[in-house]
């Protein structure tokens, strides 16, 4: 039965890539060292636990639409069905019921690091139960094992130390070390560069796997034309800190777009015609510079626009269906607490 006394929740937040996002996946940075530079927002994935004087595990979904009920005893397999939160109960070999609700304020596909978030809220809520305390390396590195090299759910390393950190953060990938460098942006840059950026849902989600398995492979390959582009899209992740750090706001755009570039010759499922209509809707009305904030294919894009114009750029991208998004910057990371009903 329930345990109607204490509940344990947690949030992580969702991230945009500002540039680099591609250098994190290996083997490209195992061989050659990645840069990334990201921010967190304020939208989150949520995770609640209240523990039970049972055996008997209640799962609630609200974004799968599932609701599941398993038993703590022993290993559980993987089937493709909730396969997150089986990988962090086989981590902590929970013994233990509970009931679980799971929410996240973006969809799976986004582009925003959805599924990393999740399992980094999963790890959160499950580690403050068991009173299991890590620090935020060992979270985010925790949280990378169960869902790349477990699981084998494909992508780069960025996602899952965004959401743990939080903030602006520029990492660095050296085979199998990871670097945080948090950095210290002064609050009228930030007020800058959050009235300049506009972030829209482009209406279709995508399987980022597949264009990963592609950009893997053109670099396996070695294959000029990807290497190349992955080599600049590095530097320009260096390029991009510099011009944030000094609040050179337009220069970040301009870089934006040259990353864009770059990224869309990883792979042809980077872009498609109606990614290419609305960059180009935006570029045309007052965009400086943009990108897709995932792999690519949909989900999210974002704009760092010219001040004046950039209710323009909303204006054109609604026509397209593409729907402008209300956010704010987060800088606090992974939240775990404890709540009394």
């Amino acid at each position: 039965m329930a345990n109607k006394g204490i509940l344990i929740r947690s949030k992580a937040p969702l991230r945009i890539s500002f540039a680099g996002g591609g250098t994190d996946v290996s083997p490209y940075c195992d061989e050659r060292g990645g840069a990334v530079i990201s921010a967190t927002i304020d939208r989150y994935a949520y995770c609640s636990i209240s523990p039970r004087h049972d055996r008997e595990i209640s799962i609630k979904s609200l974004d799968y639409g599932r609701e599941e009920k398993w038993t703590a005893n022993g290993l559980f397999a993987y089937d493709g069905n909730l396969d997150l939160i089986k990988a962090v109960l086989n981590h902590f070999d929970v013994k233990q019921g509970f009931d679980m609700f799971l929410h996240c304020d973006a969809p799976p596909g986004s582009g925003l690091g959805s599924s990393s978030t999740v399992i980094v809220s999963i790890l959160g809520a499950i580690g403050e139960w068991l009173n299991e305390p890590m620090s935020q390396y060992e979270m985010a590195k925790l949280a990378y094992t169960l869902e790349r090299e477990e699981l084998g759910f494909k992508g780069g390393r960025q996602d899952q130390y965004a959401a743990v950190f939080g903030g602006f953060n520029y990492m660095e990938f050296k085979g199998n070390e990871t670097i945080v460098t948090p950095l210290r942006i002064k609050s009228d840059i930030l007020n800058e560069l959050h009235y300049l950026l506009l972030l829209c849902y482009t209406g279709r989600t995508r399987d980022s796997g597949n264009i990963i398995d592609e950009q893997t492979k053109g670099y396996v390959d070695k294959k000029e034309d990807v290497v190349n582009a992955l080599d600049n899209t590095k530097r320009l992740a260096r390029e991009t800190k510099d011009a944030l750090v000094m609040g050179d706001i337009k220069r970040m755009g301009e870089l934006l777009n040259e990353s864009w570039e770059h990224k869309k010759r990883f792979t042809g499922n980077v872009t498609n015609e109606r990614v290419d209509a609305i960059y180009s809707a935006a570029m045309n009305n007052g965009a400086i510079g943009g990108k897709i904030t995932g792999a690519g294919g949909g989900g999210f894009m974002f704009f760092i626009c010219d001040y004046e114009r950039k209710h323009c750029v909303a204006n054109e991208l609604d026509k397209l269906g593409a729907k402008p998004v209300n956010f704010n910057f987060d800088k606090y990371g992974l939240q775990t607490w404890r709540f009394k009903r």
